[in-house]
């Protein structure tokens, strides 16, 4: 990783990529809503795979935000995912330039060529309110996600 992970209190760096299916998202589209955005390694991979059954599983809880997870991985990877997973939620590709949006949020690790586990909470306005930069290795509580949404007006 060559940056520092984007700041709490900083405007979220606006970024559009596409989802499993193709279709463009862009982040400050979503303006008016929070935005759970969650950044991990590689599809089919067993942390991610237990992060991302967790997400899905917790929807309802997280309801009140529109939840973006990110990985290097193609659409294509992402639709097989999806398809076999049941994953409703967007899974927004950083495939190229390779991990471009990871690195404006300061979470791509160079040596790997993978993103680190960060999550960030972005509020309405585009803010980052709350954020958690986990190793490759070490997985993320939904439940602080759902702490942290509840925490914010």
């Amino acid at each position: 990783m060559n940056e520092r992970p984007a700041e709490v209190g900083a405007l979220a760096p606006d970024f559009e990529l596409r989802d499993q299916h193709g279709t463009p998202v862009k982040l400050s589209g979503l303006r008016g809503r929070k935005v759970v955005l969650v950044f991990y390694p590689l599809a089919f991979s067993g942390v991610c795979h237990r992060e991302l059954s967790a997400l899905r599983d917790a929807q309802e809880s997280l309801a009140d935000a529109a939840l973006l997870t990110v990985s290097v991985d193609s659409m294509f990877t992402h639709r097989a995912w999806a398809d076999v997973e049941g994953y409703a939620f967007p899974l927004l590709s950083d495939f190229w330039p390779h991990g471009q949006v990871a690195r404006a949020y300061g979470v791509f690790d160079d040596e790997k060529g993978v993103s680190l586990r960060g999550t960030f909470i972005i509020d309405g306005a585009g803010v980052i309110r709350w954020s958690v930069v986990n190793p490759t290795s070490q997985a993320r509580d939904v439940a602080d996600y759902v702490k942290a949404l509840a925490d914010i007006s």
